[in-house]
């Protein structure tokens, strides 16, 4: 399910948010519209693969040319986690690699927080 939230403004903030809780999602989702964000939401990092096109399937429901500023995405998903999205968005696209992605959890794991920060630098 991909749910596109458009609001109408020209040079607008568009932000993909993939988490697989649906109550996070529409938070997520209400809260980014309120402060006039073009808002994209999917439940699963490979549904977010799918959107941006990097999926590797050309029947992918993303299109060329997807315009995303910033990706936030549930660390704790099932079957691929917001870890491992971030790893595949920035090694398999150059397209994406500059766009900031916030990885969000509930949880406090020091070694999961560790892992993000030394993927990252």
């Amino acid at each position: 399910m991909v749910t596109t939230g458009d609001v109408g403004v020209v040079g607008e903030l568009h932000v993909l948010a993939v988490d697989d809780s649906f109550v996070d999602r529409k938070v997520i989702e209400r809260l980014l519209k309120f402060t006039s964000c073009k808002v994209t939401v999917v439940e699963s990092g490979t549904r977010a693969l799918q959107y941006l096109g990097l999926d590797g399937d050309t029947s992918s429901i993303g299109f060329d040319g997807v315009k995303v500023n910033m990706i936030m995405t549930d660390y704790s998903m099932p079957g691929m986690t917001g870890y491992e999205l971030l790893k595949k968005i920035k090694q398999e696209s150059s397209v994406f690699r500059e766009i900031p992605v916030v990885v969000m959890s509930s949880e406090n794991i020091l070694t999961r927080i560790d892992r993000l920060v030394l993927a990252i630098f």
